[in-house]
């Protein structure tokens, strides 16, 4: 134990040894103990000496330390001293490392040797690197340390989460593909957010973000672990965006898992965690004095909602984001930050930014941000507030290029939002009385200030992206220059801008003054034939663009020249030849003379060859280190990479080559419109086509539904055929039995003569009853006529089309019909009967058996006749259901015209071929009789096939017949 106590501090005689000897006599006792006890205070030993003596330490004892790690888990203090001391010797930060820069004597030597801190701080990484590399060599080590992990223990787990952290801090490629492919590795890592001690929490967050770092396999497998629950609900439990540092590993974390990641951003979108993130953003009336962990909190929340929505992302998921950002309330909770008071600068810009991607390109957004007022007196709108902003050289840099884009993205795919910016220039709505949009702009544009110039050129250029029609509607716009002098449209105002040498030119003179207007020019006549006359129309305007076109500049203006180049190109491309003096062929020539070609094309290539445009072309946020470098707009790198080739095209392409390529746009216009007539026919021929099978469809079913009803009908009636026969046999034995029961008169009582009323008022009743239906029977007559009739017009309209068998399921009805008026007429004259019968009862004095007889069977008859009433009243219902059908047949006669005609001519044929084979078939019977004689005369026996055949025809026939 002398020993320990020197290790530890305690004094001992003679000579102190080094501490490389110290560490060497450590790692062989921990290696060589057998008792526990000495093996714990040897590491114990080794991690205090592992900050100051970290290369020995890590070179002698890894291996042993490895090694405790594995065969005295059981102990926890020993394991924790172990881990620490891993951590120790591979963690690269600053504050452990700065006593370890190199391994020094214990004796003290060189004690004042210094280095810089640089250098300090590079050697410490590079010696972490190596210790990193040898301890990930067995993957072993690693599923080792996951296990451990598992451990509850505070003194296993806590130094056992931060030796990971800082060995995927080292190496954290390697250790990601390591931890992927162990079992439940990740699973293992996420069960460390669930500890209730803070301190192992907020480790394990540090140790998922840099887990999670550049690996989407890894991001998935956290996301589907539910992470995202988790972490929403401790950002909530710590106090949302007034939380402290571990709000921030949150969302830091919550980054690294939605950033790039299409499937979990997917993943939050349905969990609908989009919802959970609004009530981040309520501010109160009183903004100040936010601290600065609030201010990086609320700024991660908000790149968090621009994650959802960045452009970069797929637009049907972007598409969905912003729909459910907009139902759930959350872009109404940004815009009320944006036109709220006290709200620190950054976070005003952040939020600017997140707003601009959440209204880009979804129209109900947009809408939404249009109709958004600020909170003043008299209220405006806030997008009048923003552009107020930006063209006040007075905000910041960041903040203007902020309400620049969210200007753009608000005019993005917007042609509603476009027409309404424009409008407010026009002549008829201005307003003198208020600030619009449009006076801003204009204000801006011809401003002393460059980059108010180039802003607002670059902001009216996006309320003219791809709308050919606001183009032409900014030709109207008409700017008064001073008093006494007549007012000149924007167009020329701006070239005026460009071309003429008085004092507007030195104001304009600036790069990024001419490059924005340049910029604004050339998307305003792009693709807009009339815009490109008024263009040409000013006589100043081609000289001054072949001038500066082919005088040799400065570096800086090289970019002027080839955007110069560039307009002139348009002026050519989409040249309609209305003005005699700048025809397609002249400018060509004036630019073959002047400029030459090759020299025309080499300076229209100064544009993308230019360091700012490839910078510019990768996102559309308008993003710059500084405002001098702020030259180029995101969309007009779309254009220029568009129109380059065709306009390269368009000036070595000769007239002739022109006028065919106008003669062949003409012919493939033409084309393309007789193909849009025919596919309009087809259309329409294809909608016809389905209402007449529907139609059909519908009869076919009519027909079947009626012809089961007749069946049904047929049937009912045999069934009261039936019944009738039976009735009429029980009443002539009731008749015969009538004569041996007159001695039982005596039992007649008064009640006899009542029932004989009632059966007079039945009787009565029926026969009323019965004039009812002969007046509907002559109804449907009438009908059957008027059917026929129309059934006639019908077939003579169609041509001949044959309609016989509607008119035979008529003709079977009536028949019906006339059968059932019959069969009434027969019940009525069995009822008259039945009344004689009654009448005479009542005078002979009938035996009561047989009146009560009498009345049961015209009870009989009364329900038979309510039966064939209905029954009447089915078949009056079917004949106006045919009457429907005949009117539906004769609108497609003329349809079933032309397959009746196919038809026919496919029958002549038929017949044609049945000739024919009836012509070989009488030609093989001859030749069959001329055989059967030549083998009679040679005496053979032959069967007659004839007399066979007539043989089994009247077989068939008695068959027929029985």
């Amino acid at each position: 134990m002398n020993f320990f106590r020197g290790v530890m501090g305690g004094q001992a005689a003679g000579p102190q040894p080094s501490g490389a000897e110290t560490i060497q006599k450590l790692c062989d006792r921990v290696a060589s103990s057998t008792l526990l006890e000495d093996r714990r205070d040897a590491v114990r030993a080794l991690k205090s000496l592992s900050k100051k003596y970290r290369m020995e330490v890590g070179t002698q004892a890894m291996d042993h330390l490895i090694n405790i790690l594995q065969t005295d888990r059981s102990d926890s203090e020993i394991v924790g001293y172990a881990l620490d001391t891993l951590y120790n010797i591979i963690c690269n930060d600053e504050e452990e490392e700065q006593d370890a820069v190199s391994p020094l004597p214990a004796s003290g030597k060189n004690k004042n040797v210094s280095m810089p801190d640089e250098n300090a701080q590079k050697q410490a990484d590079d010696l972490g690197a190596q210790f990193t590399e040898k301890f990930i060599q067995d993957p072993e080590h690693i599923t080792l340390l996951l296990t451990l992990l598992e451990e509850f223990d505070f003194h296993v787990r806590w130094p056992g989460v931060k030796l990971l952290t800082a060995l995927l801090k080292s190496q954290g490629v390697q250790l990601q593909g390591i931890i992927l492919v162990s079992p439940m590795g990740v699973s293992r890592l996420m069960d460390l957010l669930a500890d209730s001690r803070e301190v192992i929490r907020n480790d394990g967050l540090l140790l998922l973000q840099q887990l999670t770092k550049g690996n989407a396999a890894i991001q998935k497998i956290v996301a589907f672990e539910n992470a995202f629950e988790r972490l929403l609900d401790i950002i909530t439990e710590e106090g949302s965006s007034d939380g402290g540092i571990v709000v921030e590993d949150c969302l830091l974390l919550l980054l690294n898992l939605l950033k790039n990641n299409s499937s979990n951003q997917n993943f939050f979108k349905e969990g609908s965690y989009i919802q959970r993130m609004k009530p981040w953003f309520e501010v109160g009336d009183d903004n100040s004095g936010w601290s600065a962990q609030k201010v990086t909190n609320l700024h991660l929340m908000l790149q968090l909602v621009r994650v959802m929505v960045s452009p970069v992302n797929s637009p049907g998921a972007t598409a969905s984001c912003q729909k459910c950002m907009f139902q759930c309330g959350l872009l109404q909770q940004l815009c009320t930050i944006l036109m709220a008071t006290g709200v620190p600068a950054d976070i005003l810009t952040e939020t600017i930014n997140t707003v601009s991607e959440v209204i880009r390109g979804s129209q109900v957004n947009q809408d939404y941000f249009a109709s958004v007022n600020a909170p003043s007196n008299p209220p405006r709108p806030a997008i009048v507030v923003l552009l107020m902003s930006m063209v006040n050289e007075r905000q910041p840099f960041v903040l203007r290029c902020a309400v620049l884009y969210c200007f753009q993205c608000f005019l993005y795919k917007n042609q509603k939002g476009q027409g309404e910016i424009v409008a407010t220039l026009l002549p008829s709505t201005i307003d003198a009385n208020s600030i619009s949009a449009g006076q801003l702009l204009c204000g801006g544009l011809f401003s002393a200030d460059s980059l108010s110039n180039w802003c607002a050129a670059v902001a009216l250029a996006h309320a003219l992206q791809d709308n050919l029609t606001q183009k032409e509607q900014l030709l109207r716009v008409q700017l008064a220059t001073s008093l006494g002098k007549p007012p000149v449209s924007l167009l020329q105002q701006c070239t005026n801008i460009l071309s003429q040498g008085d004092k507007i030119v030195r104001r304009g003179s600036k790069v990024q003054t001419r490059v924005g207007l340049l910029m604004l020019l050339c998307t305003w006549i792009s693709n807009c034939p009339i815009a490109v006359t008024h263009f040409l129309h000013n006589q100043d305007n081609v000289p001054f663009l072949t001038a500066q076109i082919s005088e040799n500049l400065g570096e800086d203006e090289r970019l002027v020249q080839g955007l110069c180049a560039l307009l002139l190109g348009i002026c050519i491309y989409y040249n309609d030849n209305s003005l005699e003096n700048c025809t397609k062929d002249k400018l060509k020539q004036l630019i073959e003379k002047r400029i030459g070609k090759e020299n025309f094309v080499e300076k229209l290539g100064f544009i993308n060859k230019h360091e700012l445009y490839s910078r510019a072309a990768l996102k559309p946020q308008p993003v710059f280190p500084s405002p001098e470098q702020m030259l180029f707009d995101h969309e007009f790198t779309k254009l220029v990479k568009e129109l380059e080739g065709v306009i390269t095209k368009a000036i070595h392409k000769s007239s002739e080559e022109d006028k065919k390529e106008e003669e062949v746009k003409k012919t493939l216009e033409q084309h393309d419109n007789i193909v849009t007539q025919y596919k309009e026919l087809i259309r329409e021929q294809d909608a016809q086509i389905q209402e007449l099978k529907e139609q059909v469809a519908s009869m076919t079913a009519q027909n079947e539904q009626m012809q089961t009803t007749v069946t049904q009908q047929l049937s009912q009636i045999q069934q009261h055929k039936d019944q009738y026969n039976i009735l009429k046999l029980k009443l002539g034995k009731e008749s015969q039995s009538q004569s041996s029961s007159q001695g039982d008169s005596s039992q007649v009582n008064g009640l006899q003569t009542e029932e004989l009323s009632q059966l007079r008022e039945e009787v009565e009743e029926l026969r009323k009853q019965h004039a009812l239906l002969q007046t509907q029977l002559g109804e449907k007559d009438a009908l059957i006529n008027t059917l026929k009739s129309a059934a006639q017009t019908a077939e003579g309209t169609a041509a001949g089309l044959d309609n016989t068998e509607l008119l035979q399921e008529l003709d079977a009805l009536k028949s019906q019909v006339q059968s059932q008026s019959s069969e009434i007429n027969q019940l009525k004259s069995e009822k008259q009967e039945l009344l004689k019968r009654a009448e005479a009862a009542s005078s002979d004095t009938v035996p009561t058996t047989d009146a009560s007889l009498d009345a049961s069977t015209m009870a009989d008859l009364e329900s038979r006749l309510a039966a064939q009433m209905s029954e009447t009243e089915k078949l009056k219902e079917s004949r106006a259901e045919l009457a429907q059908q005949l009117d539906s047949v004769t609108s497609t006669v003329a349809i079933l015209q032309t397959e009746k005609a196919k038809l026919q001519t496919e029958v002549q044929e038929s017949k044609k071929e049945q000739d024919d084979l009836l012509m070989l078939l009488a030609d093989q019977d001859q030749k069959i009789h001329a055989l059967k004689k030549k083998l009679k005369d040679l005496g053979q026996t032959v069967e007659d096939e004839e007399e066979d055949d007539v043989t089994d025809q009247t077989s068939d026939e008695d068959e027929d017949e029985d």
